[in-house]
C-alpha cells in the first residue's frame, strides 16, 4: 500500500460530484473503491456521481442499495455498487458476486469496514470527513491506482483556471497511442474538448541506439500537436482552437468542432464527404509549408522529414508482427530481402513533390459540419505526428481508409477529385502538378501505410489486448493488391503476392 496520500477540500455537494467524475475518469476494470465516513457523510452521493459518469447519463437513477445491498450497472465500464451497512456477516459479500464483480469492472462499497478484511488492502480508499461547512476527501490508494487519481485532479486544477472553473467531465474517447479526450460542460455554454497527452515514455532501441517512437518521428508530447494546429489555423483550415493550455502536462482545452462524421449509420463512406476531404486535400497541398512552426512567441517547433528510415521502421511492422502471424518467424535473409527491395521502391519517392503530411487524415479523424461553407465543412483532429513528406501519402490514408470500406469506384473518385483540384488551383509557386508521378507516389504510400496498419492492428491484438481491429485486416489486404498492380510496386509484389494465408481470430 502507497504510504502518499490525496487531500482535497468539497466546499459543498457539488464539489463532492466534480470530485466523482474526476475519479471516475481514470477507473479501470479491477478497482475496488472503499468509501468511507459517518452517516451523512456524501459517500453516496460520491458513489451516485461515480456510477453517471462510468455510465455516461448524468441523470441516471442511482438509487442507494442500502436494502438491496448490491445494485448493477451496465456502462463504459461495468460497475457495481455495493453497500454493507445491513451485512449481518462477512461472508455474505462472496455470496453476493463481490469476486465477480472485481473481475468484470469497478467495485464501489460503502461501509467496507464491514466486510472483514474480504475486500483485500490492494483497493482505492476514500474517506469523507465534515469540516467546516463542507468535508474533506482523503485518498489512499496502491501507487499506480493513486498516480491515475493524481493525474486527474491536477486535470481538474488546470480546469479550474480557465474559464469552464466548475465544468462537468464526461470521457469521449481513448485512441491506439496514451492520449484520451473528454467534454467539458458548464450549463448553457457549448462544450469543449480535453485532451489527455502526457508525455510519451520512449521504449527501448531497437535501432542505431534508437526506439522506435524517435525513429519514425512520434510525437512525445502535445507540443507538435499545438504548432501544427497554429500552422493550419493559419492556413485558413479548419483545426480546433486552443482556448487553454498547459504544455508541460500535457493537457489542452480545445474547440469542440461538432460530432457529425465522414460516414453513415452503417459504417459506410458518404462520397459527396470524401470527395471534400480530397479538394481539401489539394487546398492543402498547393501551400510550401516551411519546416518550422510557431508554439508560443519565442518557441518553434521543427517538423520532422519522412525520411527513409521512418519509412522503413514503418514498413517494417509487417514483417515484424504481420508476418510471423499468417506464416511464422520469418529467417534473417527473408527480412533483409524485404528492407532491400522496399528500398529500390523508396528510391522512386526521391524526386518527387513533398508537403504536409498529417498522416492519419481518414474518417475518424474528419469532422463534417454541413452548416459550413466550402473547405470549412471539414475539421481535421489528431495531427500531432505530421511531418514534411509525399503529398501522396495523406490521399492514400482517405482513398483507402483503415476503418472503412472504399470501394475501387470512389477510390477512383477520390483521386480524380483531387487531382482536378491542384490542376484548378495552380502552381502557387509549387511546380506544376504532375498526375503521373503522382498516381505512383499515391500507389507506393498506399502499400507502405497498409503494410504499416496490418502490422499494427496485430500488434494492438497480441502485445496490447485489442482485438477489435483485427476486424479489418481483410479490408487492409485488399487495399495492399490494389496498390501493388502499379509498376512501381514490382520490386516488392512477389513478396507480398507470396504471403496469402486467410487472417487469423482475434485473441
Amino acid at each position: 500500500m502507497s504510504a502518499r496520500s490525496l487531500r482535497r477540500r468539497l466546499a459543498d455537494e457539488s464539489r463532492t460530484v466534480l470530485l466523482g467524475e474526476d475519479i471516475a475518469a481514470v477507473l479501470k476494470p479491477g478497482d475496488v473503491l472503499a468509501l468511507e465516513g459517518d452517516l451523512g457523510a456524501g459517500k453516496t452521493t460520491l458513489a451516485r456521481a461515480i456510477i453517471r459518469a462510468l455510465s455516461g447519463d448524468p441523470s441516471l437513477e442511482v438509487p442507494s442499495p442500502t436494502f438491496t445491498l448490491v445494485q448493477s450497472y451496465e456502462a463504459r465500464i461495468p460497475a457495481r455498487h455495493f453497500d454493507l451497512y445491513r451485512l449481518s456477516d462477512s461472508g455474505e459479500l462472496l455470496e453476493l458476486g463481490f469476486d465477480e464483480a472485481r473481475e468484470e469492472g469497478v467495485v464501489l462499497v460503502e461501509w467496507p469496514e464491514r466486510a472483514g478484511g474480504l475486500i483485500g488492502d490492494d483497493v482505492i480508499r476514500i474517506r469523507l470527513d465534515e469540516e467546516g461547512e463542507g468535508r474533506i476527501a482523503a485518498i489512499t490508494a496502491p501507487p499506480e491506482a493513486l498516480t491515475r487519481i493524481e493525474r486527474s485532479l491536477a486535470i481538474r486544477d488546470f480546469v479550474e483556471k480557465t474559464g469552464w472553473a466548475g465544468g462537468h467531465r464526461a470521457f469521449l474517447l481513448g485512441d491506439a497511442s496514451t492520449r484520451a479526450y473528454e467534454t467539458v460542460s458548464l450549463p448553457d455554454e457549448p462544450r469543449v474538448i480535453l485532451m489527455n497527452s502526457p508525455s510519451r515514455t520512449d521504449g527501448p532501441p531497437v535501432r542505431d541506439g534508437k526506439p522506435y517512437s524517435q525513429i519514425a518521428h512520434l510525437a512525445e508530447n502535445v507540443r507538435p500537436f499545438v504548432a501544427i494546429d497554429n500552422a493550419l489555423r493559419g492556413q485558413g483550415i479548419a483545426a480546433p482552437a486552443i482556448f487553454a493550455q498547459d504544455i508541460r502536462e500535457g493537457i489542452l482545452l480545445i474547440e469542440d468542432l461538432g460530432c457529425e462524421g465522414v460516414i453513415d449509420e452503417a459504417g459506410r463512406p458518404i462520397a459527396e464527404r470524401y470527395i471534400a476531404a480530397a479538394e481539401l486535400l489539394a487546398r492543402l497541398h498547393a501551400v510550401d509549408w516551411p519546416h518550422e512552426c510557431e508554439i508560443a512567441p519565442g518557441s518553434r517547433h521543427r517538423i520532422p522529414d519522412y525520411d527513409r528510415d521512418a519509412m522503413t521502421i514503418e514498413v517494417e511492422l509487417y514483417v515484424d508482427w504481420y508476418l510471423p502471424e499468417m506464416a511464422g518467424a520469418p529467417e534473417d535473409h527473408v527480412r533483409e530481402r524485404f528492407a532491400r527491395q522496399w528500398n529500390k521502391v523508396f528510391d522512386r519517392l526521391e524526386r518527387g513533390e513533398k508537403s504536409l503530411v498529417l498522416r492519419d487524415f481518414h474518417s475518424p479523424n474528419l469532422i463534417w459540419r454541413g452548416n459550413r461553407k466550402g473547405h470549412d465543412r471539414l475539421g481535421i483532429i489528431d495531427f500531432q505526428d505530421a511531418l514534411i513528406g509525399p503529398s501522396a501519402y495523406d490521399v492514400a490514408s482517405l482513398a483507402m481508409d483503415a476503418r472503412v470500406t472504399v470501394e475501387p469506384a470512389l477510390e477512383k473518385a477520390i483521386l480524380d477529385a483531387y487531382c482536378r483540384a491542384r490542376m484548378a488551383a495552380g502552381a502557387f509557386g509549387r511546380p506544376t502538378f504532375d498526375r503521373v508521378a503522382f498516381e505512383e507516389a499515391y500507389a507506393i504510400m498506399a502499400a507502405q501505410r497498409n503494410s504499416k496498419i496490418l502490422g499494427i492492428f496485430v500488434r494492438l491484438n497480441r502485445r496490447d489486448g485489442k482485438p477489435q481491429y483485427m476486424k479489418h485486416l481483410p479490408r487492409i489486404r485488399d487495399y495492399m493488391a490494389r496498390a501493388l498492380r502499379h509498376e512501381a510496386l514490382a520490386p516488392v509484389h512477389e513478396f507480398y503476392a507470396g504471403i496469402d494465408v486467410p487472417a487469423p481470430a482475434a485473441g
